[in-house]
């Protein structure tokens, strides 16, 4: 299918799933439509299953938009919770369109846990409460992480109970637009057809090095954990100049710390120096770093907190960030605190995904899952610029429920295209908006698409920047909370940046009643805090009868 055809099925308000090999163009087709929803005012929910992922759609994972963090299941009574919370409510009420990318990374029951999640807020029991829901990417992917008995089945969101009851109309793309290099365009092709020939293989082993002289500049991809290990230790000990090293905090329950410790991508113990390749390891969105940002560690703050130079030539601090297993109030059983970094000369094959790189040497001699290879692969955009120490049979594999899933999508597709005309589905674009409650006033279209230029260039600031220009214009902090799709915890934390440098602004919006401000100063002199530990300690205090979020802008408010 063309991506003029497929475009013009999503206008049309269908269900759809978009897919194609790497490189078709599945990020273009994603992003024009966003361009037509925002011109015509149709809220749009931007997600991916992946940090790294989510950037690349300017949005955030689904995990964080629809609440669910990493649960595979969730109840009436933490949803109710999150009914509590007024920008929660307002953004599920008012999206009409939900994207998904990367969507094979995301775990079957993690989807029908968005399905339940959207049914019900919309209170609408019609799949994902009656939204528009667009799936993209490809199952040739590795598949999600899920329990060691699961097989891929029992993984794959297109086995979900929501996958099948959303009636998705399949868009296989066809068209070639990421790779230059016709010849590793025919290899990839060639893996996910099942069928390799000798002169694939001759290709890739003309490749091989394996002694190379000049990798340091290049990502190296691993399959297994020890190799990417083994090799980043080695260059931390070439760097010659002292370390500095970080050491994990735990707290809870000793069993649920040992779950966090495996889970969690940050190390126990970490050992930096300056110069070192480094990649983050959770998505931090406010600041502007995600879950796979690759830089070097360029200095310390004075709080001895690394700073990282990214591959973008942008600077992030990377202050310890905290992980946690939580119950259903919200109240933490165990937690993990560490600074959100690790090692990176070397990666492994599961973290690349959702990455383009320009040149890579990669290990595939100890491929040991289907689909390794092909992911492996695919995040280069030429043979050039690939360097392999290895390949054995099972690189070249491929999921064989994968295989027979993308042969029935492209017959669906085919089926799809023929069936479907374009200038017909033309007309079912405008019914569509109107549905959504967008305009199909051409003078509105006209504001938004100015609005919309205006906003872009505004997110080249940062994100104090954008918050500092809302409350310049007198807006409450619930407001701004929801113009940025943010908590109201994390506005207050700008505001008190803020603050800092704009002392003489009107912050009497933000602030609580004087005998709310007399207490949390009183507990303020009184308590001796923990490291990085304020709020808990005082809601503590008052046995929860202050607010966290009162509590927080209290503190704005006392020197």
């Amino acid at each position: 299918m063309q991506q003029s055809k497929a475009l013009a099925i999503l206008k049309s308000g269908r269900n759809v799933f978009l897919t194609g090999s790497a490189g078709a163009g599945k990020t273009y087709v994603l992003n024009q439509y966003i361009q037509y929803l925002k011109q015509h005012g149709v809220p749009v929910a931007i997600t991916a299953s992946t940090g790294i992922a989510a950037t690349h759609m300017n949005g955030q994972t689904i995990h964080s938009w629809a609440g669910i963090g990493i649960k595979d299941y969730v109840s009436d009574r933490y949803l109710a919770s999150l009914r509590d919370k007024k920008y929660f409510r307002d953004k599920m009420d008012k999206v009409k369109v939900l994207i998904i990318d990367e969507i094979s990374m995301l775990h079957r029951n993690q989807l029908d846990a968005v399905d339940y999640v959207l049914k019900f807020f919309k209170q609408n029991d019609e799949p994902f409460g009656g939204v528009q829901v667009i799936f993209s990417g490809d199952f040739f992917q590795l598949p999600p992480i899920g329990e060691e008995w699961e097989e891929s089945k029992d993984k794959f969101c297109f086995m979900s109970d929501a996958w099948v009851q959303s009636k998705v109309h399949i868009c296989y793309l066809t068209e070639q637009y990421r790779q230059t290099n016709n010849a590793l365009n025919d290899i990839l092709n060639e893996i996910r057809s099942g069928n390799i020939s000798q002169k694939t293989v001759d290709l890739l082993e003309s490749r091989i090095e394996y002694f190379p002289d000049e990798i340091d500049s290049q990502t190296r991809l691993y399959t297994h954990n020890m190799d990417v290990d083994r090799i980043n230790k080695g260059q931390l000990i070439n760097i010659d100049s002292s370390s500095k090293t970080f050491e994990a905090k735990v707290a809870g329950n000793p069993a649920l710390v040992e779950v966090l410790k495996k889970s969690v991508l940050a190390e126990e113990v970490l050992e930096l120096k300056i110069g070192a390749k480094v990649m983050f390891v959770r998505n931090n969105f406010e600041v502007g770093f995600v879950n796979g940002t690759l830089g070097n560690v360029s200095g310390y703050t004075e709080k001895d907190e690394p700073i990282i130079k990214t591959l973008d030539g942008e600077f992030y601090v990377a202050k310890p960030e905290t992980w946690a297993i939580e119950d259903e109030s919200g109240k933490a059983l165990a937690s993990f605190t560490q600074v959100p970094l690790r090692l990176a000369w070397a990666i492994t094959i599961h973290k690349s995904q959702g990455m383009t790189l320009d040149s890579a040497f990669i290990d595939l001699s100890k491929a040991f899952e289907k689909g390794q290879g092909y992911v492996a692969l695919s995040r280069l955009r030429d043979l050039n610029s690939l360097m392999l120490h290895g390949l054995n049979q099972t690189a070249l594999e491929i999921d064989s429920l994968a295989m027979k899933a993308d042969r029935r999508f492209q017959v669906l597709s085919n089926e799809m295209d023929e069936f479907l005309d374009e200038k017909e589905l033309q007309n079912s674009w405008a019914a569509f908006i109107r549905y959504s409650g967008g305009t199909l006033d051409k003078k509105q279209i006209a504001k938004n698409i100015e609005k919309n230029k205006t906003k872009e260039k505004g997110q080249k600031k940062s994100t104090y920047e954008i918050t500092l220009e809302y409350v310049k214009d007198g807006l409450s902090l619930e407001e701004i909370a929801e113009k940025r799709g943010l908590t109201t915890s994390a506005i207050v934390d700008h505001i008190g940046k803020i603050k800092e440098s704009e002392p003489n602004l009107d912050y009497s919006k933000f602030k609580p009643s004087d005998k709310i401000i007399d207490k949390v100063r009183l507990a303020y002199s009184e308590i001796e805090f923990e490291e990085n530990k304020v709020l808990k300690p005082i809601y503590d205090y008052f046995n929860g009868e202050i607010s966290y979020k009162d509590i927080n802008k209290a503190l704005l408010f006392i020197d």
